[in-house]
C-alpha cells in the first residue's frame, strides 16, 4: 500500500486506540486495524482493560481467515510476553499477515523491540514509524512511567485576567464556570489520579472526586504533606468509596505527629513516607512521584495552589499545563499565580487553545514524552 493509505489506516487504529482512554491503566491504550490486499478493513479491534483482550487479537479475531495475506495497522508494537494475557506477536505471525505497520516501539523492557524481531522472523514485512507523533501522545502516561520511572505530571490551574487564584491569600474562590468546570470532571474521569496540596487542603477542604462523566477504576487522590498537616476530618477521606486517599508525608513528621498518623489511618488514609521535611522541596516531590508509579499511577493531575505549583515547575516535573483564564479581576489583595507568564504558553509544543463559555483554556505540552 502507498504512504497516504498507510497514514489513513493508522489514523483509523489511533480512533480506535481511544475507546481505551481511562480504562487500561497500567496498560496503554491501543488500537489495531486489519485490511486485506484490496485495501478493504476486514478487522479491528481496541484494548478497552487491562487484563481484556489486546487490540491486536481483537483484529485478528474479527477478520479470521482473511487476515491471511493481509496487512496489521497497530498503534503500537506487538507484546512478545506473558502477562495477564497471552503474547501477541505469534498471534500475528500464526495469523498469517504479511506485513505490520507499527505506529512506534513499546519502551517496556519486556517488549522493547522483540515483538517486531518475532514479526521479522517470521518473514513478515516490518514499517515501523507511520502515526508514531500521535502514538506517543496517546500514552504520555504509560510511557513516562516506563521511561522516567513517574506518572506524567499535569499542572492545572485556573486564574483571574490579573494573574490570580483567589481573592485573596486563604480564600475560597470559584473562578471556572460550568462548561469548564465539566470538562475538569471529565479530565478527572480519565486519569490515575489527583494532587494537591497540605495549603489547598486547608483551605478549600475539596472532596476530590469525580462528579459526571463514569470513570471506571478507582480515583487516586494523594495530598503533598511534609509536615503531616492534613486533619482527620478532612472531607476528602469521607470519599474513600471514590478511591484511595494517600496522605505523602516524612518518617520525621510520622514520629513528631504519631498522634496524627494514627487518627488519619484509622479514618482509612494510607500514609506513605517518601522522604525527609529537611530535604528540598524538589526531591520530596520527585520520590512521592516514584512511589505513585510503583503503586501503578501514570499520570496525575496537580489541582494544588501556587506554592505547590511552583516547586512542581522550579523542580522541572511539569510535563503539560492546562491554564484556564477567566474573566475575572482580583484586585490587589488577589492571590497571583507567577508560575510562569501566561504570554510564555504559546512556546509550549503542541499548545491550544479553547473556549468554554466565558473561560479560555490554553495547553501545551512542556517537552516531549520521552
Amino acid at each position: 500500500m502507498d504512504a497516504l493509505s498507510d497514514h489513513l489506516h493508522m489514523s483509523r487504529a489511533l480512533a480506535l486506540a481511544e475507546r481505551g482512554r481511562g480504562r487500561t491503566n497500567p496498560n496503554p491504550v491501543v488500537g489495531a486495524v486489519v485490511v486485506d490486499a484490496e485495501g478493504v478493513v476486514v478487522g479491528q479491534g481496541a484494548h478497552l482493560v487491562a487484563g481484556g483482550p489486546h487490540a491486536e487479537v481483537q483484529a485478528l479475531n474479527a477478520a479470521g481467515e482473511r487476515a491471511r495475506g493481509s496487512t496489521l495497522y497497530c498503534t503500537l508494537e506487538p507484546c512478545s510476553h506473558t502477562g495477564r494475557t497471552g503474547p501477541c506477536a505469534p498471534s500475528v505471525v500464526a495469523a498469517g499477515i504479511a506485513r505490520a505497520v507499527i505506529a512506534m516501539p513499546d519502551p517496556n523492557p519486556r517488549v522493547a523491540g522483540k515483538g517486531l524481531e518475532i514479526l521479522r522472523a517470521s518473514g513478515i514485512e516490518v514499517a515501523v514509524g507511520v502515526g508514531g507523533h500521535a502514538a506517543e501522545r496517546l500514552n504520555p502516561g504509560f510511557l513516562s512511567r516506563i521511561r522516567r520511572g513517574r506518572p506524567f505530571v499535569t499542572m492545572k490551574a485556573a486564574v483571574t485576567l490579573d494573574g490570580c487564584v483567589a481573592s485573596a491569600p486563604g480564600a475560597r474562590t470559584q473562578l471556572t464556570g460550568a462548561r469548564a468546570n465539566r470538562l475538569v470532571h471529565r479530565d478527572r474521569a480519565e486519569v490515575d489520579a489527583l494532587v494537591i496540596g497540605s495549603g489547598t487542603l486547608l483551605i478549600d477542604d475539596p472532596l476530590l472526586t469525580s462528579r459526571g462523566p463514569y470513570r471506571y477504576r478507582p480515583l487516586v487522590r494523594a495530598v503533598l504533606d511534609r509536615r503531616l498537616r492534613t486533619p482527620p476530618e478532612a472531607r476528602l477521606l469521607s470519599t474513600r468509596s471514590a478511591g484511595p486517599v494517600i496522605i505523602m508525608s516524612t518518617p520525621s513528621a510520622a514520629q513528631e505527629m504519631s498522634g496524627r498518623l494514627s487518627a488519619l489511618t484509622s479514618r482509612g488514609a494510607r500514609v506513605e513516607l517518601v522522604g525527609d521535611s529537611g530535604h528540598e522541596p524538589g526531591s520530596f516531590l520527585s520520590a512521592a512521584l516514584r512511589r505513585l508509579a510503583e503503586l501503578d499511577c501514570s499520570s496525575v493531575v496537580v489541582e494544588g495552589g501556587p506554592t505547590v505549583h511552583d516547586a512542581f515547575w522550579r523542580a522541572r516535573l511539569v510535563d503539560r499545563v492546562q491554564l484556564f483564564v477567566t474573566p475575572h479581576l482580583a484586585g490587589k489583595d488577589g492571590l497571583r499565580w507567577d508560575v510562569l507568564p501566561i504570554g510564555t504558553l504559546g512556546s509550549l509544543a503542541d499548545s491550544t487553545v479553547r473556549v468554554f463559555g466565558d473561560d479560555v483554556l490554553i495547553e501545551g505540552y512542556v517537552h516531549g514524552v520521552d
